[in-house]
């Protein structure tokens, strides 16, 4: 390199003059006292063992506070397995949180992780608050196997049902423009039908609700960018034609129901 093409180089100074600062980054939420936290989830625990003690096997702690992602508002997701069978949901207060509890029979729970669409991603980093026979760890171990095989398989004919009901409840919206509070509830019902759809047809688990509009934009930066738009959308006619090219693009290779007439 000869002297006239090292005096062309810039300098450490130079370069350093050209660089544009970063901003900085924004205040971090508060995040909430976790020992009070953990406080109010032992009163929820110690609730579900009053009303179930006799036939008790296992508590999971599930959601937020199980990914230790808790939030001011995160509730109290509880699973509650019994012996037995069992159906049951309450929603109690708990000091300042929600306490959502749910009792399953752990039989049950057992032979719906081989079909269900949500129960493998939502036990699969469950916490043990309880355990009797370590059937809740064993339960645990199995969602997560089974979710590492993936999502059950969706056949055309429930592609195509999740087509039919998507483009429905647009077809509601359209229909009540002239009334647009009822028409912005229905384009939400269909923009959580959207939202199942994505997962089944491409595959994927459920997510939290919090990380749909990230998680389905790392997937698809088109349908993640009409998502975020369609959330925000000023206007109805907006919302609708926004939420029309989403379901088009996403059912694009779904045909529609057959016709008989």
């Amino acid at each position: 390199m000869d002297a006239e093409s090292t005096n062309t180089l810039p300098t450490k100074e130079e370069l350093q003059s050209e660089l544009v600062p970063l901003p900085e980054p924004p205040e971090p939420p508060e995040p909430p006292n976790e020992p009070a936290y953990e406080e109010i989830v032992g009163l929820a625990l110690r609730h579900a063992k009053g009303r179930r003690g006799g036939d008790l096997v296992s508590v999971l702690l599930v959601g937020s506070g199980a990914r230790r992602a808790v939030t001011a508002h995160s509730d109290i997701d509880l699973v509650v397995l019994v012996k037995g069978q069992a159906d049951g949901h309450e929603i109690i207060r708990v000091a300042d949180r929600m306490a959502d509890i749910r009792y399953w029979g752990h039989k049950d729970v057992e032979d719906e992780l081989a079909y269900s669409p949500r129960l493998p991603s939502l036990l699969r980093k469950a916490r043990i608050l309880h355990d009797h026979d370590a059937i809740g760890a064993k339960l645990i171990e199995r969602a997560s196997h089974r979710f590492r095989q993936g999502p059950p398989p969706v056949n055309m004919n429930e592609q195509i049902r999740l087509k039919a009901e998507c483009f429905h409840w647009l077809g509601k919206a359209q229909d009540f423009a002239d009334k647009p509070a009822t028409a912005q509830y229905l384009l939400m019902i269909f923009f959580e039908d959207f939202v199942t759809a994505f997962f089944r047809l491409r595959g994927l688990w459920l997510t939290a609700p919090v990380d749909v509009p990230r998680f389905i934009s790392s997937r698809d930066g088109v349908l993640g960018d009409l998502a975020d738009h369609f959330l925000v959308a000023p206007t109805l006619p907006e919302r609708l034609n926004c939420g029309r090219d989403m379901a088009n693009l996403l059912f694009k290779d779904v045909p529609n129901p057959a016709r008989i007439d």
